[in-house]
């Protein structure tokens, strides 16, 4: 006789679907458990951990300042690399702005060993890089003096013939300072005095007053305007002339004709006299 399972069924209230999946749910953890049981669990012991790490200690050295895995450092120069360079050389990214700080500060290393110098790199360290280090001589080959009282001088410093690196070894001017220099120079068409520098965005008075009396200005290398032929583009490249002064001394060359000197432009009130004073070095009246 078959036995009836429908009371069950019915007490249950599964319809096939569910009674399928409930299988299938029951058959999974079923697997789950016996592979628990006979399958093997690996274990990873503690010293083999300490093995793998001693291994990989060999092979890549460890300290606070660079992680090198065996990769020898570049040769540089302290005084002019820049971040990628330091970084290439060993040092980590906080030492190499520190390096770069110190040497926008007015920092400067003379000898490879001055490199321990650095806040953030360990005396270790620093002797790993010291056979790295070349110290290059500056490149404004003009020699040092002495005078009389036996004081120490530093060559000056061309601004209107130097170039950024030769800037960077200026007490205060970094990088950034330095092509802002050069930048506005190629701007005005040559600095006529050293005050300009004042005009420089970003160079405080402070380091004005420190270089200033290590720099100077070549007046023979400045590009002249021909006031009396130049067009428009020509002379608003002049820097301290605003452009409505550029359409007047246009329209007055247009009804009036040439201009003999600078009186002709300050009487006729094309421009102030403190703005004729700022101009004169960088015009001609040819």
């Amino acid at each position: 006789m078959k036995p009836d399972f429908e009371p069950f069924r019915n007490w249950f209230g599964y319809s096939r679907r569910e009674r399928r999946a409930s299988f299938i749910l029951l058959l999974i953890i079923v697997i789950t458990i016996a592979l628990r049981y006979f399958v093997p669990e690996k274990n990873t012991e503690v010293e083999d951990i300490t093995a793998s790490f001693k291994e990989i200690n060999g092979n890549f050295k460890l300290n606070d300042n660079v992680i090198s895995g065996g990769t020898v450092p570049i040769a540089f120069d302290p005084n002019v690399a820049d971040y990628a360079t330091l970084i290439k050389a060993g040092l980590s990214g906080k030492a190499a702005n520190t390096l770069i700080n110190y040497r926008n500060k007015g920092g400067k290393f003379r000898k490879a060993g001055d490199i321990v110098k650095v806040y953030g790199i360990s005396e270790e360290k620093a002797n790993e890089l010291i056979p790295f280090v070349q110290i290059k001589p500056d490149s404004d080959k003009r020699k040092s003096t002495v005078d009389t009282s036996g004081r120490f001088h530093r060559p000056l410093i061309d601004l209107n013939n130097c170039d950024s690196a030769l800037l960077r070894t200026l007490p205060g001017i970094g990088p950034v300072l330095s092509v802002r220099i050069i930048k506005y120079r190629k701007l005005l068409g040559g600095y006529v005095s050293v005050e300009q520098l004042k005009e420089v965005y970003g160079l405080s008075l402070e380091t004005f007053d420190i270089i200033n009396g290590m720099v100077y200005a070549d007046t023979s290398v400045i590009e002249k305007t021909r006031i009396n032929s130049a067009g428009f583009r020509e002379l608003s490249r002049l820097r301290y002339l605003d452009k409505y002064e550029v359409t007047s001394i246009l329209k007055y060359r247009e009804l009036e004709g040439r201009m003999r000197n600078m009186s002709d432009l300050i009487e006729n009130k094309l421009i102030s006299a403190e703005k004729a004073e700022k101009i004169r070095p960088y015009v001609s009246f040819e």
